[in-house]
């Protein structure tokens, strides 16, 4: 996690929920901004790039699998530096940038360096949560050595910014029945008592590596007990749940609850039934930075469905 604390203004209460937007540069990340409280995208690239952004604005990186050299992507560490290249072009800086885990393949110190390297190019304080691909250490002590301090358990924390309460959980040291994540009873009951003191209007933004939602159990696309931790934000008038993993944008929205995963900046994997099983997809290399590309979903009132447009990188 970050070692710095955010200190914004608070805007008074919001009379009612904003529609939600989530732009995603597919390679790149999501751009937020924070209204009022509640948070919201700035659009595409293009106009999010020529805004004048109101409050606070954050970002979301995912799976960068620094070290990957497979044919998916022999150079995983190149696209993300193509990918931190975008974030330093936002003419406004954000606020914070969080990393939805997997930031090594193989949990080497190399790559953990690597990765640092990259990243903090952006000049923007990182608040990270661990995926699966990096704990495999043999002492699991890499990711916790470089940023578990001032976590609780595996590195769970939560901070407030801009008038958000933000919670960054860990769902990836217990994996469950096919790969499904776990969060276990210490940090469910963790996370319960940290909302506690929280009023009903503060907006929540959980994030976490593995869906907490299910997206494919097949393909241990889900959160085993996800479900009790929805159960604490339920009472809250806005909660945004951000996720990686799964390297491809699915959203939903269950009442107050709107869910998110983003793209990695590294490689594909196939949309859920499409393949045998999960993992690195390969494509032909100049249609990579296709699938690479630009996703803008919009959300819209009157239980009218997601729209999701995409627009690649290059091509």
């Amino acid at each position: 996690m970050s070692h710095h604390d955010h200190h914004d203004d608070e805007n008074p209460g919001v009379s009612r929920r904003r529609v939600l937007e989530c732009m995603t540069w597919a390679g790149t990340g999501v751009l937020w901004t924070v209204t009022g409280g509640v948070p919201r995208s700035l659009g595409l690239v293009d106009s999010a790039e020529a805004a004048e952004p109101a409050g606070m604005t954050f970002l979301q990186i995912s799976d960068s699998h620094v070290g990957f050299d497979k044919p998916a992507n022999p150079n995983a560490l190149g696209t993300l530096e193509e990918a931190i290249n975008k974030v330093k072009a936002i003419p406004t800086k954000p606020s914070f940038m969080i990393h939805t885990g997997d930031i090594t393949h193989l949990s080497k110190a190399a790559e953990f360096d690597n990765a640092e390297r990259i990243i903090s190019q952006a000049k923007l304080d990182v608040h990270y949560v661990p995926g699966e691909h990096d704990f495999i250490d043999e002492e699991v002590k890499l990711y916790k050595e470089r940023y578990g301090k001032g976590t609780k358990g595996a590195g769970w924390y939560s901070f407030d910014a801009g008038g958000v309460h933000f919670v960054g959980l860990v769902n990836v040291v217990d994996l469950k029945a096919g790969g499904l994540g776990n969060l276990g009873n210490e940090q469910l009951e963790w996370l319960e008592d940290d909302l506690k003191g929280k009023s009903k209007s503060t907006p929540v933004v959980l994030f976490a590596h593995i869906p907490l939602w299910t997206v494919y159990p097949q393909w241990g696309w889900g959160t085993e007990d996800g479900a009790r931790a929805l159960e604490y934000v339920k009472g809250f008038g806005s909660v945004t749940v951000l996720n990686g993993h799964i390297h491809q944008v699915m959203q939903k929205v269950e009442g107050n609850v709107t869910f998110h995963t983003a793209r990695s900046t590294a490689f594909p994997q196939p949309v859920p039934g499409t393949a045998p099983s999960p993992g690195p997809m390969k494509v032909e290399d100049a249609k990579l930075r296709g699938l690479l590309g630009v996703a803008t979903i919009n959300f819209k009132q009157n239980n009218q469905p997601l729209a999701i447009i995409d627009t690649p990188l290059q091509g």
